[in-house]
């Protein structure tokens, strides 16, 4: 399969016990642009007006994020919002990235731009 956004759009969190990769990591983050690794953590921060347009963003990705069963840390702050996935599952229980870190990155900048975005 090739590795596009779409694909990771179109895709389903599931329940992993295997991480990523470093090479996996590798083809995964270029889809995500904007996303980082920081201490083993997909990572972006967005940007907002003010503080009641970042809590309406926190709000719209509760939604997606609960559907995924894939809940990130969230640093909320006057008009930021930092994103921060991992999954706990992986690596026997000591954490690390998989797919669904990927996936829901891809979906949480989906809603971001059709929100949030200023053309």
């Amino acid at each position: 399969m090739i590795l596009t956004t779409e694909t990771l759009l179109a895709q389903k969190s599931q329940h992993q016990v295997a991480a990523l990769t470093d090479s996996e990591i590798g083809q995964y983050l270029p889809l995500v642009p904007g996303w980082t690794l920081e201490q083993a953590k997909l990572v972006k921060s967005f940007s907002f007006q003010d503080y009641h347009e970042t809590l309406a963003f926190v709000n719209a990705i509760a939604y997606v994020i609960h559907d995924e069963d894939h809940h990130p840390e969230l640093v909320v702050t006057y008009n930021r919002c930092v994103v921060k996935f991992d999954t706990h599952s992986v690596n026997e229980g000591r954490g690390g990235l998989s797919v669904n870190d990927f996936i829901c990155a891809a979906k949480v900048d989906a809603v971001f731009h059709q929100t949030f975005s200023r053309a």
